[in-house]
Formats: C-alpha cells, structure tokens, sequence
C-alpha cells in the first residue's frame, strides 16, 4: 500500500509544480484560456484509445495514472531538463542556437524517455496487466495525452498573451488549428512506438527481443519526435508541409491498420480459447457466440439491462471481462512469455470469474438472458474454479 500512496503523492507534487510553471508563464488567465482550449484535442485522443482498449478494458486507476503520469511528472521532468538543454545551447552555440538544441535533441530524447518510463515501470511492476501490442500502445498513448494535454495549456496560454484569441500575431485560434486539429495525435503516435516495443517484450519468451523491443520503439520514438520539431525549427512552412504530409499521414494510418489488425488477433485469441473453457465447464455453450465478438457482448448487456437493470448488467460486464482475462493469459502462457506466475495468475483469475457469474446468477435473468430461452436441464453455475494448481498443492 506505501508504494502507490507515495505514487500518488510524488504525482501530485509534480501537478502542482507544473500549475505553478506555467501560471508564472502565462499567467492565470492564459492558464483558464489554454486548459479550454485543451479540452477539445484531449477528450478526442483519450475517447479514441479507450475505444481501442475494449476487448480487455485495462483497470481505470491505472489509464489514470498513465494520464497524470504524463500531464505531470514527465512533463515537469522536460520542462526542467529542456530548459538546461535551452541555456547550455545558447552558451555553445550562440543566440538561437539554445532553442535548436531543446527542440531536436533534448525534447524528443527527454520527453519519450520520461514518457517510456511509465510504460517499463507497468510492465515491471505491474507485468500482469500487459498482454500485447495493444496495451503498449494504450498506456502510451494516454501518458502521451496527458503530457499533450499541459504542453497545449502552455502554447495556447502563450499564443493568448500574444495575440488574443484571434490576434494579428496568431492568437489561439492558429495554435489551436495546428496543435489542436492537425496534429492532436503526434505526442501519442510517437509514444505509441516506444509502447508498442513494451508491448512486444510482454508478448515474448525471448530474452533477446525483451530487451532489443523497447530500446528500439523509445529510439523510433524519439526520432519521429526530432523529425517532428525539426521539421517547424529548420524548414519553416515547408518543413512542416513535407514532414507531415509523407511521415505523419502515412505514419497515422499505419497504426490505424496496426490496430485494427491487433484487435482481430485480440478477437481470435479470445474465439479460440472458449471451447476449451466449456470443456472445463467454465461458460456454457451457448455463451460461446456471444462471448466471441463485441457485438454479441453488447447485445447480451443490453438485453440484460433492459430486463434486469445496471446492476444485472455490470456483472455480466464484469464476468465478459474476466473471460477474456483468462483467455489472454491462456494464450501468453502457451507462448511460454510468462512464468510459474502464471499459474496463480489463473487459479486468481478463476476464482474471481466464478464469484463474477455467482453474482450475476444471483440477479434474475442476468445470465439467463443471454441463451434467449430457459436454461439447458439440469444445468447449474461451476461450483468451484477447479482443483489448486500444482504450485498451490506443493505448499
């Protein structure tokens, strides 16, 4: 318990030094008028990956923390660093020079690796939550959000300052344009190379790729992100016109077609593993076809919802979530990408997906609601989660 309270509070204390930052910066109401503004690019990239976290939704407190992770603690991290970086090159280089050396060395080489670092802290401490590609590019995506979400309050404070909302010198309404309808998803696209090499070390049994993987996607990371800012520092209008038309586009639809591609490997693994599940009498058949697709789960909460309530519907929710749980730490075991942990992580999983369809049970027509007909004769919920694995027998 101290370890996360201290979490919370090493967060906090970094929120309230950035607040203060950036008030001094822009001042109270560029802060108001830049975290508005915020607002709109923010809800858009966090509604987008948690549509992308529906197969197996990850706890909220942690989606949480990965947010303030980055709107905190790495962006306080890059503002102090970045700042050094800013002074150093203006002492070497001269006038102009400390601005180049902050945006295309120490910004992209600082924040993706203060950005990382939640992701390999997740996938050390908190291996268990990890199951792929998907989750990386989750975690990294909302820690890039978060971070995205103060520096835009910091740009649109400025541009306030300057020019007003819609000032000769800009104002808001350019920023927000650029940094808000061009381009809200830059920050995420970069973190999501450094999470998908996270994800991949989960994935793998290789010592090799456990460690090459995440090396590999902060490097790809923090070079888009140079390439990035480059392009505005060096290459004015034109830079910017060329990077994002032949590497942010291209780059955008390739992890469009990287998801979609892993939710369907998400959606097989899952259909592979439930016949295997009714063998063991975990589920019952009938709940095979819907348990197998999203739509067939949306349409067994709804029926349930309709005839039993939110509550009714919450658990078989909850029992949906723990199925796929399950079928995802199947598949990691059979990879051999997880150790003798594994087993108590199924024997865990199984007690609580048998307390998850006791509870539904419990709640008229919870479960029932999914055949469309009367439950099959004779049949009862599992009684128990099976026989203790062999780690637990030996104790």
């Amino acid at each position: 318990m101290l370890l996360p309270v201290l979490g919370v509070v090493g967060i906090g204390i970094c929120g309230l030094a950035v607040f203060w930052f950036v008030t001094v910066e822009v001042g109270a109401v560029g802060v108001l008028v830049g975290a508005l503004a915020a607002l709109l690019p923010v809800a858009l990239v966090v509604g987008a990956f948690l549509w992308v976290d529906r197969w197996e939704p990850e706890p909220p407190r942690l989606l949480l923390a990965a947010f303030a992770w980055g709107a905190c603690v790495a962006t306080l991290s890059a503002l102090l660093i970045n700042s050094t970086a800013r002074i150093a090159g203006e002492a070497i280089l001269g006038e102009g020079g400390g601005n180049l050396v902050s945006a295309t060395i120490s910004a992209p080489l600082v924040e993706e690796a203060m950005k990382g670092a939640l992701l390999l802290g997740l996938l050390w401490w908190r291996q268990r939550e990890f199951d792929g590609v998907i989750d990386g590019i989750v975690y990294g995506g909302l820690t890039a959000a978060g971070f995205a979400f103060t520096e835009n309050i910091l740009y649109f404070g400025r541009a306030f300052e300057m020019g007003g909302l819609a000032g000769e010198q800009g104002g808001v309404l350019i920023v927000f344009v650029l940094r808000g309808l061009l381009s809200p998803f830059a920050h995420p696209l970069f973190t999501a190379m450094t999470g998908i090499g996270v994800g991949l070390a989960a994935a793998s049994h290789n010592p090799t790729t456990r460690v090459v993987a995440p090396i590999g996607g902060y490097l790809a990371a923090a070079v888009l992100h140079g390439l990035w800012n480059g392009s505005a520092s060096l290459g004015g209008g034109l830079g910017f016109l060329v990077v994002y038309g032949l590497i942010m586009v291209p780059l955008f639809i390739g992890m469009i077609v990287l998801i979609v591609w892993q939710r369907r490997r998400e959606q097989r693994v899952v259909a592979a593993a439930l016949p295997g599940f009714v063998a063991v009498g975990w589920i019952v058949p009938s709940e095979v076809e819907l348990l197998a697709s999203l739509a067939g789960r949306r349409g067994w909460r709804r029926t349930v919802r309709k005839r039993s309530g939110p509550e009714a519907a919450r658990a078989v929710a909850q029992y949906q979530a723990l199925v796929t749980e399950l079928a995802f730490l199947q598949a990691r075991m059979a990879r051999g990408s997880v150790g003798p942990i594994g087993h108590q992580w199924r024997h865990e999983l199984l007690t609580a997906l048998v307390a998850a369809r006791a509870r539904a049970v419990a709640m008229p027509d919870a479960l029932v609601a999914a055949w469309q007909q009367p439950p099959p004769p004779g049949w009862q919920p599992p009684p128990s989660a099976g026989p203790p694995p062999a780690w637990q027998r030996q104790r």
